[in-house]
């Protein structure tokens, strides 16, 4: 951490360093990399690539780094694809966050009604395609503004794959990656310009494999035990038990394997799961609980259960003096304006929407400033911001209303009005660490919050516990290999 000697120092100097750069020059940097940045996000769209698979949008997102004059570290934390970039020099050290992964199944071309690309197994259907170029690009002009002005610091942009369950950022976290950092910027794809504050929940998820013994299901069902009567059994006994956890706690789960041929009792069936909760104990006391669920219903069929933690993530921990500088600097750069071209796609994908939650014309605005906004999703951003202080925003790189994981979403991320919130972004977070490499007065209020709301006797444990990390978990599925 920064001595109190550099800390006044640093102060003392912010004013005349704001003069020689108000932002316009960071800005006006971003600006000419405009044709590039969305050149590089539409190749990661069109690549595609699942977590722990992402190797060509890892790769990219590095060259682009390199080209830079950043030193990269790659292959860190046991996982092939994870990486670190890092320009400057001394402290402060600030981080960015850079996701690439897509989703599995959701496939959708750069159009406004249902158009599968033939062939393709997946999709962008969360826009870390425009997460990943945008914090890249950020992460270049901050550096590219360090050099020029001679200040001093260090920046570090975290390429983090796997966050759609896989984790990633957990095993980083573990590793020590984190340790000395001041702060760290992050954003996400959304359908609106925010910089408050979103919640977001714990979760631990897991696949449970069932295994019985095959047999010929007319001819000698007697001697066949069904693996796939174990995993409807325990989705049974789930879907009973939410009646006995707590009511904003949630439970879902996929049936990833439940046999070949109807005529064929099933030795093998797997299926799953996710629980989540705001609050981290509740969660793993949750899914102990659906793992005696898992045992019963193994015994009940004749079968036995085994099951391989794939994730776990911590809650968002809030820090508001970073949340609300950000939002200053959101609200500098403002939202945008669409072509008639892309008014006339927002409102044919708007009218596709189901109950549409915000105006159509949200992307012009910036939404005003909250620090109690309800979030339902997890993400592995969480295990970070209970490591360092940590911050982020949303930008309308989706036509309003659109939710996430949704063809539509996929869509619009692939054509100009994603790359248009991506712009917002990557102006955003350039500010934002730029105000915070000279304002060391931000940093020591983050950093005491941050102390305040994790408490004296928090210490960090990853829910995932001590596995490897699940470099697997998405071979077999569509989008995987």
């Amino acid at each position: 951490m920064k001595t109190a000697a550099l800390c006044l120092g640093l102060a003392l100097l912010a004013p005349a360093l704001h003069a020689a750069d108000s932002g316009a020059g960071m800005r006006e940097f971003l600006a000419s990399r405009t044709a590039r940045d969305q050149q590089v996000a539409r190749q990661i769209w069109e690549w595609a690539e699942v977590g722990y698979q992402e190797t060509r949008s890892s790769a990219l997102l590095q060259q682009e780094l390199a080209k830079a004059g950043f030193s990269i570290e790659a292959g860190i934390a046991g996982i092939p694809t994870a990486f670190v970039a890092t320009a400057g020099r001394g402290e402060p050290v600030i981080g960015i966050l850079a996701e690439f992964d897509a989703l599995p199944g959701i496939n959708q071309d750069a159009v406004p009604q249902r158009s599968p690309i033939a062939g393709k197994g997946a999709g962008h259907a969360c826009g870390h395609h425009l997460f990943g170029t945008a914090s890249v690009s950020a992460g270049i002009a901050i550096a590219d503004w360090l050099k020029r002005s001679n200040t001093p610091g260090t920046l570090r942009v975290y390429g983090t794959p796997a966050e759609e369950g896989g984790s990633g950022k957990v095993y980083m976290v573990r590793a020590g990656l984190f340790n000395d950092v001041d702060a760290v910027l992050h954003w996400h794809a959304s359908d609106v310009n925010f910089a408050g504050v979103d919640k977001a929940l714990a979760n631990k998820s897991a696949k449970f494999r069932f295994r019985g013994l095959s047999a010929h299901a007319s001819g000698a069902p007697e001697k066949g035990r069904s693996a796939l009567d174990g995993v409807e059994a325990m989705n049974l006994m789930a879907n009973m038990m939410r009646e006995h956890i707590p009511s904003d706690a949630r439970m879902h789960y996929v049936i990833t394997s439940g046999g070949s041929a109807p005529n064929v009792v099933p030795d093998f069936a797997e299926v799953y799961y996710y629980v989540r909760h705001a609050d981290a104990p509740m969660v793993e006391s949750i899914f102990d609980r659906l793992v005696k669920v898992s045992e019963g219903a193994a015994l009940g069929t004749g079968t036995t259960v085994d099951h391989e933690i794939i994730g776990g993530t911590h809650n968002l921990l809030a820090n508001e003096a970073l949340a609300r500088m950000m939002n200053q600097q959101l609200n500098e750069v403002g939202g945008f304006a669409y072509s008639p071209d892309e008014q006339a796609f927002a409102e044919k994908i708007y009218a596709t929407l189901i109950s549409p939650s915000v105006p159509l014309d949200s992307h012009s605005v910036v939404q005003a400033f909250d620090f109690e906004r309800p979030g339902l999703g997890s993400t592995d951003v969480g295990d970070v911001s209970w490591t360092v202080p940590t911050v982020g925003l949303r930008t309308a790189t989706w036509v309003p209303g659109t939710p996430a994981h949704s063809w539509q979403a996929t869509a619009a991320g692939g054509m100009s009005i994603g790359f248009k919130g991506m712009n917002v972004a990557s102006q955003t977070l350039a500010l934002t660490g730029k105000e915070l490499f000279l304002r060391p007065d931000i940093l020591a209020r983050a950093r005491a919050e941050f102390d305040e709301r994790r408490g004296p006797d928090f210490r960090y444990r990853a829910l995932l516990g001590d596995r490897a990390p699940a470099l697997d978990y998405r071979k077999g599925v569509p989008g995987g290999n």
